[in-house]
């Protein structure tokens, strides 16, 4: 099946010489969750922007739903919901009216029903007669949202979607990005908040000085790039690691009461049988051991500093 979103070869370098985006291929499948990562700069919501009609690329291609961004543009918007960054709505319009009024620009006639659907899903209907100033700042990116979503688009763009937010509120807007993908929309987030990508995303993309350094399966990433760590407590110190153990590259502690050896889970043997057999014949006694597994946010910080 084709992707909902292709994108060929991008480029976009704005007046002054700054290159946003360099050479980005990237395809987006229907129904997944995208979660595009970089550091501030990185070309994040330029691409976004692209994608979206907003900013006209330098080079290169993008179809949405197989139409042209740039030569189908009405077509492949329609198919297309943004949620930007910056909260801005009419502050006394009331939220049923706001969401009902960004259905009719795309030209889609007057659907009360799926209105009131679309504010439920969000938990939003008892607030439809109330004016926009009058709710939290959580509910007013939910309006966002239910802005996005009036004109039943396929693919839905989340930029920064939980930004200033408490984390309960955080967590409620992902169970709602959660309940989306159910119902069938293509989400693509950027995000600031690596536990957010980590949660909710089956994709994650990493977006580096312009250019994409990766789009892989979340799992498949933490297994392939995330270290995993055996702490080894002993009940004494060592002055130094033995030399028959140091095919094992341990790592000693200052104070010498740890131990630590990296390991490949992905590999046939991970060795740690090896090395507490040995260690016992080296008559290290062993008070402990635990183990640390890369989080999502140590890969990201280690493949950004490897480009910058």
């Amino acid at each position: 099946m084709a992707p909902i979103v292709s994108i060929r070869n991008l480029g976009k370098t704005y007046d002054g010489g700054q290159e946003a985006l360099r050479d980005v291929s990237l395809d987006i499948e229907d129904g997944e969750i995208l979660a595009l990562l970089g550091p501030n700069g990185a070309g994040k919501t330029t691409l976004i922007s692209v994608i979206c009609g907003i900013v006209s690329p330098t080079s290169g291609t993008v179809t949405v739903g197989g139409h042209d961004v740039i030569d189908d543009y009405r077509k492949s918007r329609e198919l297309i919901g943004l949620v930007p960054q910056e909260v801005a709505l009419e502050p006394f319009e009331k939220v049923f009216r706001t969401v009902s009024f960004s259905r009719g620009l795309f030209g889609k006639p007057a659907d009360p029903a799926f209105i009131e659907k679309t504010l439920k899903m969000l938990s939003l209907w008892d607030k439809k007669d109330a004016a926009v100033n009058q709710l939290s700042g959580g509910m007013r990116r939910r309006v966002l949202i239910a802005k996005a979503l009036s004109h039943e688009p396929r693919v839905l763009f989340l930029d920064e979607p939980t930004a200033g937010v408490d984390v309960e509120l955080r967590k409620s807007m992902w169970e709602i990005v959660r309940d989306l993908k159910r119902n069938g929309v293509t989400i693509i987030l950027t995000t600031h908040y690596i536990e957010e990508a980590e949660a909710i995303a089956d994709r994650i993309g990493v977006i580096s000085q312009g250019a994409l350094l990766l789009a892989e399966d979340k799992d498949s990433l933490m297994g392939r790039l995330g270290r995993k760590e055996m702490h080894i407590e002993l009940q004494a110190p060592l002055e130094a690691v033995p030399s028959e153990l140091a095919a094992y590259e341990l790592e000693r502690s200052k104070n010498g009461l740890s131990l630590t050896y990296c390991y490949d889970t992905q590999a046939d043997r991970t060795g740690i049988t090896a090395l507490l057999n040995d260690l016992s014949a080296a008559g290290i006694r062993i008070r402990d051991v635990h183990t640390h597994q890369s989080s999502l946010e140590e890969i990201f910080v280690d493949l950004v500093k490897e480009t910058s």
